[in-house]
């Protein structure tokens, strides 16, 4: 059978679905259909909203007999999230929401990695998954094994798990550093959005701003600062979403080192080392560059070079202070 990745959202929240080949690729998923409810019933003045998943269909090995750990298995996934959507119904912005369609892309890939006995652990790490995201305060998974291969006639079983944010306080598995920058438009809204975007920032250093340092001249003057986020992203992975962040933020790629909306650098991964043409870590030119030395030297002064300080010129390089304080004057044209 030939196996496919559906790849289902886009920046915007608007459902699509990408197809690609993927021949390797243990599961199929697609998703029926997305709603969103929001009952009105708030009590206490606590937001009972709720946003949906519903028939989200992959293949996993998952079970216990001898052929269920060779043979992928069909399984369904519903998702019933209860999120906080009266800031997004003000704002018709995706980062006041729970963003779906990445989080139906996070289920898949968990589910396509599954190598579960029991369907009570998928579950629960699908739960968990979904629990990273922002927004996310409570998740109700049911998980469904689609003509499970037992002696009767049995459409299909089923498990379903309610967790809490607070139920699933697990460390992400990895830690990466990123560097943020802009110098076009509202940089401080940038770099807001930028964070915002990346979820699960565990530290962030204040902002400086920096003379632009190589392309084109009369380029205006960075904003900057560095992040430390917990991520179950692999560093590949990781460098798509970064990628994917800054399209949200319009940045166009016109000229190397040009002015930019925003700029997300994948400094540090763990403590790895990667050399490929996709991706080098940490990042080849950190070293050389106050601008992301400073910033860097706040959160992770571990990761800077000794002599950073004598070695590199001081111009250039203004501390402003925390994103939440900068002032109107950050907009440029």
């Amino acid at each position: 059978m030939e196996h496919r990745e559906f790849v289902v959202g886009n920046p915007l929240g608007h459902g699509h679905t990408v197809v690609k080949p993927a021949p390797r690729c243990p599961a199929e998923v697609e998703a029926s259909r997305w709603q969103h409810r929001v009952p009105g019933d708030r009590q206490g003045g606590v937001a009972r909203d709720h946003i949906y998943i519903n028939g989200l269909r992959l293949l996993a090995l998952v079970g216990v007999l001898p052929h269920e750990r060779e043979v992928l298995q069909p399984v369904q996934v519903d998702i019933d999230m209860e999120v906080d959507l009266l800031e997004a119904g003000l704002t018709d912005n995706l980062v006041d929401s729970a963003d779906y369609g990445a989080i139906s892309v996070a289920v898949a890939e968990t589910v396509r990695m599954s190598t579960d006995l029991l369907l009570e652990r998928l579950a629960s790490r699908i739960a968990e998954r979904v629990l990273q995201f922002d927004h996310v305060e409570v998740v109700d998974v049911r998980l469904t094994k689609l003509r499970p291969p037992i002696p009767e006639d049995v459409d299909s079983s089923a498990v379903r798990i309610l967790r809490t944010r607070v139920d699933m306080r697990v460390p992400a598995r990895h830690r990466a550093i990123v560097a943020l920058g802009s110098n076009l438009g509202d940089r401080g809204a940038y770099l807001r959005f930028g964070l915002e975007r990346l979820s699960n920032v565990v530290a962030q250093s204040q902002v400086f701003e920096t003379d632009p340092v190589g392309g084109p001249e009369n380029q205006g003057p960075y904003l900057n600062m560095v992040a430390i986020v917990d991520t179950d992203l692999d560093p590949f992975a990781l460098l798509r979403r970064l990628l994917q962040i800054e399209a949200e933020a319009q940045r166009v790629r016109k000229v190397r080192w040009g002015p930019r909306t925003l700029d997300l650098d994948l400094l540090f991964y763990d403590d790895c080392t990667i050399q490929s043409e996709e991706l080098t870590v940490p990042h080849p030119r950190f070293a050389e560059r106050r601008f992301v030395l400073e910033p860097l030297a706040e959160v992770a002064p571990e990761h800077c070079p000794d002599d950073w300080r004598n070695r590199l010129p001081v111009v250039g390089v203004y501390p402003r202070g925390g994103i939440d304080g900068l002032v109107a004057h950050t907009v440029l044209h």
